[in-house]
């Protein structure tokens, strides 16, 4: 009689420990539950259906059911309409979304053509826009990376500026995103058939623009008041730019690298102009919450 009365009081009480341990630590919590969940996913993709695609489905979906789970434990069903409310934050100013759509396509083909590999597009120059277009803003963004950065923007590197500053949460947050995506360096060829010299390669191409873009992104986050939307429009366009027919793959990081800087000297301008920019100070006098009323 006993056992079994105390039976749910128990369940109970594991389930409001295991909260309070997610609460005090969110972003241990989101990372021990969402990278072992997406390096399966993927793992297995390569391996059985030689293809990695459906295991990245399965990597979004477990992202963003971990943002949720840690947020609410974490701040309750308020928090989880304030992470949300970032994916309909549209209202950041025309010049940012010239910025997303536009500066990174043409810096890159700015780049084809520095390095003398600019290709004419087999389909026409409109059909390659407008191909641009659909991945940046329909593929990528809708249905894909606005969903990703709800996860990674809005449950870690906004904890993570609050506390380091943009620059450091920044480049703290750019290391578990280049972990969560390291089977990716075998999804062409499997892992038996891919040489250990490309992985390296890759793993290391991947930590250092990772540290580059996820930077980028913070400004962005800051100077766009926490806009979900925004971010996942501008990880569209740094995907789609890469895979643009007239370019070569690699042409875009030195465009995401040119646009950072850019972006950080813009803010730069604006805190001393007028008291918003992107130090990690200003952030910590405004944290996000307090620009999600």
């Amino acid at each position: 009689m006993s056992v079994e009365s105390n039976a749910p009081n128990s369940a109970g009480s594991i389930r409001m420990r295991l909260k309070d341990r997610i609460a005090a630590h969110p972003v241990a919590a989101f990372l021990i539950l969402a990278i072992p969940l997406a390096w399966l996913a993927q793992c297995l993709a390569i391996v059985l259906l030689k293809d990695v695609t459906p295991g990245l489905l399965v990597e979004l979906l477990s992202l963003l059911g971990t943002a949720v789970l840690v947020t609410a434990a974490t701040d309750g069903r308020a928090g989880v309409r304030r992470l949300f409310s970032g994916v309909v934050r549209w209202r950041v100013g025309a010049g940012w979304y010239a910025m997303a759509l536009l500066a990174l396509p043409l810096l890159t083909l700015l780049t084809a053509v520095a390095t003398g590999t600019l290709r004419e597009p087999g389909s026409g120059w409109a059909t390659t826009a407008g191909l641009y277009l659909l991945k940046a803003v329909v593929i990528g963004a809708l249905l894909g990376n606005v969903w990703e950065e709800l996860a990674w923007a809005g449950v870690v590197q906004r904890r993570l500026m609050d506390r380091k500053g943009v620059l450091a949460g920044s480049l703290l947050t750019a290391i578990p995103f280049a972990l969560i995506h390291l089977p990716q360096a075998f999804a062409a060829r499997g892992f038996a058939a891919t040489p250990w010299t490309d992985v390296a390669l890759s793993w290391g191409v991947l930590f250092g623009f990772a540290a580059v873009a996820r930077y980028l992104l913070g400004m962005v986050f800051v100077g766009t008041g926490g806009s979900i939307l925004f971010l996942g429009l501008l990880h569209g366009s740094m995907n789609a730019s890469q895979g643009m027919d007239t370019v070569d793959w690699w042409q875009f990081i030195p465009a995401v690298a040119v646009l950072t800087a850019a972006v950080a000297a813009y803010l730069a301008v604006r805190s001393r102009t007028t008291g918003q920019g992107s130090s990690g100070h200003a952030l910590r006098r405004r944290p996000y919450r307090a620009a999600n009323p």
